[in-house]
C-alpha cells in the first residue's frame, strides 16, 4: 500500500463568496490553479441542483483549464448524470443533497438506495469515470457500496470533527478506523472528508488505509487570514507528517 496520501482541495466556497455579490470574482478556477501550486493532488467541486456556489460554467472551465484530476461531487439525478457524462471528470462522488441544508449532511444511504443508485454507478463507470460514494463509517454501508460496484468510498468525517468532547471524538475516530480497515479489506479504495481542519486532520491522515482526503470549507476560510496557498501548504505538511509517523511505526 502506498504511503502517499493525496489531498483533494474543494473550491466550492470561493464560488460562494463570488455569488454572494455577483460578477466573476473571486474566481474558483484561479483558486484551483493556486491549489495545484500549493501541493494539491486534485480538485473537488460540488455542482448542486440549486447552483448555490459552483456553476455549470465553472465545471467546464475546471475540466478544461486545470491540469489536475477533477472530482465532481453531485446528487444522483438525471440532470447531474447528463452533465457528468458531458464533462467527463476524472471522478464523480455521489452525495446526498437536500435543498434546505447548508452543506452535505451525513452520508449517502447506499443500502436503502441501491436500486436507484445502481444505474448511476453503472453509467458513470461505463463512461470511464471513477465512481465514489460518500457514506457513513459503517460496515453495512461499505458492504452496500461493494455490492453496487463502486471502486471508491469517501468516509464522512463530520461527526468526528464536530465532537464536543475528547471522549466523543475518540469514539468517532475509532469508528472511522474500524470502518476504513474493513472497507480496504473488501477491496474498496478509501477516501475521507468533511469538516477536517488543522486540529482534526492528523489522526485521520495517520490511518494507513486512507488514500485521499478532500478538504474545502476550512481551507477557504483560513485563506482569509493567511492566504490560500499558505493554508494548503500547512494542511499538506500536517498530512505528510502524520503519514510519515504511521510509516515509521510499521
Amino acid at each position: 500500500m502506498s504511503s502517499k496520501l493525496r489531498l483533494g482541495v474543494n473550491i466550492d466556497h470561493v464560488a460562494t463568496i463570488r455569488n454572494a455579490r455577483g460578477g466573476d470574482l473571486p474566481d474558483p478556477v484561479r483558486a484551483a490553479a493556486l491549489a495545484k501550486l500549493a501541493g494539491a493532488d486534485g480538485i473537488t467541486a460540488h455542482l448542486r441542483e440549486d447552483r448555490r456556489h459552483i456553476l455549470d460554467a465553472d465545471m467546464k472551465r475546471l475540466r478544461k483549464d486545470i491540469d489536475l484530476p477533477l472530482n465532481f461531487e453531485m446528487a444522483a439525478t438525471d440532470e447531474m448524470l447528463k452533465i457528468a457524462l458531458e464533462t467527463k471528470p476524472h471522478a464523480v462522488c455521489l452525495v446526498p443533497e437536500k435543498r434546505e441544508e447548508r452543506t452535505t449532511e451525513g452520508g449517502l444511504d447506499v443500502v436503502g438506495g441501491h436500486n436507484h443508485l445502481q444505474r448511476f454507478v453503472s453509467d458513470l463507470g461505463n463512461a470511464g469515470i471513477r465512481v465514489s460514494l460518500f457514506i457513513e463509517a459503517s460496515k453495512e454501508q461499505l458492504d452496500g457500496a461493494k455490492r453496487l460496484g463502486a471502486p471508491v468510498v469517501e468516509i464522512h468525517t463530520g461527526a468526528y470533527c464536530d465532537a464536543k468532547t475528547q471522549e466523543d471524538r475518540d469514539r468517532e475516530l475509532e469508528r472511522i478506523r474500524t470502518a476504513v480497515k474493513y472497507g480496504a479489506g473488501i477491496g474498496l479504495e478509501i477516501h475521507a472528508g468533511h469538516g477536517l481542519n488543522f486540529e482534526t486532520v492528523k489522526p485521520i491522515a495517520a490511518i494507513p488505509e486512507v488514500a485521499e482526503l478532500n478538504i474545502g470549507h476550512f481551507l477557504i476560510g483560513e485563506a482569509v487570514f493567511i492566504g490560500l496557498e499558505a493554508a494548503i501548504v500547512e494542511m499538506r505538511r500536517l498530512m505528510d507528517e502524520a503519514r510519515a509517523q504511521t510509516d515509521g511505526a510499521k
